[in-house]
């Protein structure tokens, strides 16, 4: 509804992840919808949406941060895009699997890079200074016990490797205090955390929206999903100032 796709309209899907959103612009006019995922997977699963739009839908595969430059050959014509989504964080599709790494709720290896490329979340746990990596679990994940779980880390990677899911939310668990009915679970913040450090989303977020601004045609409009105080922030300061 905030969209409100138009009929020979030019939309973007910054965040593809399962494709719900570019197939409810397609379905909602006649319009090009252009989508981009950094999820190799994504990409993938995209296939059956692109042969069933043909001309009418793009997949391309990057960071959002990277647009002007993504989209560039499929503008064409365009006088700028007509509307833009974006919806923040990690898919529900990632979350689901294991393998993947960012759930706390399912054991699988410590990973979660979005792309599949860098350095993985393991690494970071393993490799990271012990006041370093307490910054980074207070600045992205807002973790008021940041130090006391990063001593925890550092005490439990001395006797052996930390590399999957499981065991660094039992060390999280281990030093937090017992969760009570209807609280967060213990390790939430500090994946988030790892998760939102791995992907650097925060700065991809601020140079996806300086990206957008000079994307979007007058009267364009900009929707944007998002779900914990710090992306939230970086929306609300760029869209008073901008407006």
């Amino acid at each position: 509804e905030a969209l409100n796709p138009v009929d020979q309209g030019l939309y973007l899907d910054a965040t593809f992840g399962g494709g719900g959103y570019s197939q409810a612009i397609l379905d909602a006019a006649n319009c090009t919808l252009l989508a981009i995922d950094r999820d190799p997977e994504a990409i993938e699963r995209g296939a059956n949406l692109q042969s069933k739009y043909e001309q009418r839908f793009h997949l391309v595969e990057g960071c959002f941060s990277n647009m002007k430059t993504l989209l560039n050959k499929h503008l064409g014509d365009f006088k700028g895009l007509n509307g833009a989504v974006f919806d923040l964080g990690v898919c529900s599709t990632q979350l689901d699997q294991p393998q993947r790494g960012f759930s706390f709720r399912l054991e699988g290896p410590l990973d979660m890079r979005m792309s599949k490329s860098g350095q993985s979340a393991a690494e970071v746990v393993m490799h990271t200074e012990e006041n370093q990596l307490a910054n980074i679990l207070w600045k992205y994940g807002e973790e008021r016990a940041a130090r006391r779980i990063a001593k925890a880390i550092c005490r439990a990677r001395n006797d052996s490797d930390i590399i999957n899911t499981t065991q660094l939310a039992k060390i999280i668990r281990d030093v937090m205090p017992a969760k009570k009915p209807g609280q967060i679970d213990p390790a939430t913040r500090s994946f988030q955390a790892l998760r939102i450090f791995v992907n650097r989303e925060l700065d991809e977020l601020k140079a996806g929206l300086e990206a957008i601004e000079q994307l979007l045609r007058p009267g364009g409009i900009l929707a944007i999903v998002s779900f914990h105080s710090l992306e939230d922030r970086i929306v609300k300061q760029f869209l008073t100032a901008r407006s």
